[in-house]
């Protein structure tokens, strides 16, 4: 039996205690008595801490794993609760312990927050605000961009009222002459926007965007560019769900040493209880993280959506928790031009070698088609497939009966060798499509003719308000997700509905859409 038994412990109380043993042999026997005992990786780890401390020579300690036997043995007495997550091996520094830690950072690391002793901030740091990066394009801010300043808006004036902490919120951006889309930020919502003008930054760059973002969020640069802020980093961050934004938002979030949670479509703050031990530091114990971020995103399945959080460790802590949202997902707010915030420049040498790739010549394409925004979509499956034309003009009629509406298409039709005639052949083109692999669109109205309802095809419309359904088969899977399900053929039914909107009778309310044609089921 040792001096020191560290079953009579939590983790922080053994650490506390370990302060005060400078004994090279009693240190040894606490850890013997840890793997004979409890064997908790956390207070494991504070024991080859301390042993570092006094300058003992840890080869031939055995290290252990991170999370394997600890949650084997603990599974049973926690539940479903303790999933499998590993543990950082991130050693706890603050103060002048992280000063002289950074002294330590190895020049030749090609990412050196990978030596997670010199990390600022490690445990114990200040983190504040909900940053949103936002996209820009042709010198316009993105329609996401917008969207998530709203919902961001949304979140952090909940956040105050729960809390009583008013935190902001700061958009984030860059690229050539875009000081005027910053002000524009905080029309839509932001307190505060922070800019970086470079007209080498008017495409997006992999290496610059992540340099330059990351070095926003730990508050580096210069004092003017600085000083609105005091804390370590962001608390909370979003980027949009583009081919752009989804790049950026893993390099970044990798370079702040946090987590990302990939295409959320909803996003809400609360508290979160676990008794996860790796969250916990020991089996047992229950443990409440405030002000977490539940971030709601579809499942592979597409049929059901899982949250995910970002929890910190013992000694370790995963700031800012991460996002990308998928574009449509929330409405914007309407802008107030006369809103006041704070519009900061940003300061940062950029290196020349992070612009060694250089677009000398391109070709603009047309600009496509964007479906998202429009308050009816009418989207047609493989239902058509026994007069394509006509199936395609049907819908197109439909779309023009409404005031703002657009016609969306399947991957069937996209992937099918159907033979259109005529100017509808252009209204088959994979730009139109819905789903996983295309556009995800939440309009007020979604029409769906013809559709069997694929998870794939789910994923890209499952957020609309209301979807009306239109099949023959009354066991097409898309009938377990419609508001109302009309049983019968596309080219009977669109035809009457698309006189029925004409002639005013349904006034856009789903009842009576539902009631064009076929059994209301």
């Amino acid at each position: 039996m040792t001096a020191l038994d560290p079953d009579d412990h939590t983790v922080d109380e053994l650490t506390e205690e370990l302060d005060d043993v400078d004994d090279e042999e009693e240190l040894t026997s606490v850890l013997e008595a840890e793997r004979a005992g409890q064997d908790r990786t956390t207070a494991r780890e504070a024991i080859r801490d301390r042993l570092e401390e006094i300058g003992s020579d840890l080869e031939g300690i055995e290290e252990g794993t991170e999370t394997e036997g600890e949650y084997e043995e603990t599974k049973e007495d926690v539940g479903d609760e303790a999933e499998g997550e590993e543990a950082s091996e991130a050693e706890s520094t603050d103060g002048d312990e992280a000063d002289a830690a950074d002294d330590e950072v190895d020049d030749d690391l090609s990412h050196p927050t990978r030596d997670k002793r010199h990390v600022r901030a490690l445990a114990d740091g200040e983190y504040a605000d909900m940053w949103v990066f936002c996209e820009t394009q042709g010198g316009e801010l993105l329609e996401v961009s917008k969207e998530m300043l709203g919902k961001a808006r949304e979140l952090m004036d909940q956040f105050a009222e729960d809390y009583g902490d008013e935190e902001r919120v700061v958009a984030f951006l860059m690229g050539d002459d875009c000081e005027g889309l910053a002000e524009e930020c905080i029309a839509y919502g932001a307190d505060v926007a922070v800019y970086h003008d470079d007209r080498r930054l008017d495409r997006f760059l992999h290496k610059p965007y992540t340099e330059i973002s990351a070095h926003m969020a730990r508050g580096e640069g210069t004092v003017e560019s600085t000083d609105w802020r005091d804390y370590d980093k962001p608390r909370y961050v979003l980027f949009p769900a583009t081919n752009n934004g989804r790049d950026l938002s893993a390099k970044v979030q990798a370079e702040l040493d946090s987590g990302l949670a990939s295409d959320c479509s909803d996003l809400f703050i609360e508290e979160n209880e676990v008794s996860n031990p790796v969250k916990t530091g020991e089996p047992g114990v229950k443990k409440t993280f405030e002000k977490v971020l539940h971030m709601k995103r579809p499942d592979f399945s597409g049929f059901e959506y899982s949250t995910i959080l970002c929890l910190d460790n013992p000694g370790r802590e995963f700031h800012p928790q991460g996002c990308s949202v998928i574009p449509g997902s929330f409405e914007p707010m309407e802008p107030d031009y006369d809103r006041e915030g704070l519009v900061v420049e940003h300061d940062m040498e950029l290196d020349d070698d992070w612009f060694r790739v250089e677009i000398s010549e391109y070709d603009q394409l047309e600009a496509g088609i964007d479906l998202t925004g429009h308050d009816v979509i009418v989207c047609l499956g493989r239902g058509i497939a026994d007069d394509p034309t006509e199936g395609m003009e049907l819908g197109l009629d439909l779309v023009d009966a409404f005031e703002n509406a657009e016609l969306g298409i399947t991957r069937g039709i996209v992937t099918s060798s159907y033979q259109f005639e005529g100017h509808v052949e252009e209204y088959s083109k994979e730009e139109r499509q819905i789903g996983e692999t295309g556009q995800v669109v939440a309009p007020d109205l979604y029409i769906a003719a013809g559709v069997s309802g694929a998870v794939q095809h789910k994923v890209g419309m499952d957020e609309s308000d209301t979807i009306v359904a239109i099949n023959t088969d009354t066991d097409a899977r898309i009938r377990d997700f419609s508001d109302y399900f009309v049983e019968g053929d596309l080219f009977e039914v669109v035809p009457r509905l698309t006189e029925a909107v004409e002639s005013g009778e349904t006034a856009l309310e789903p009842e009576a859409v539902a009631d064009g044609g076929g059994d209301d089921d």
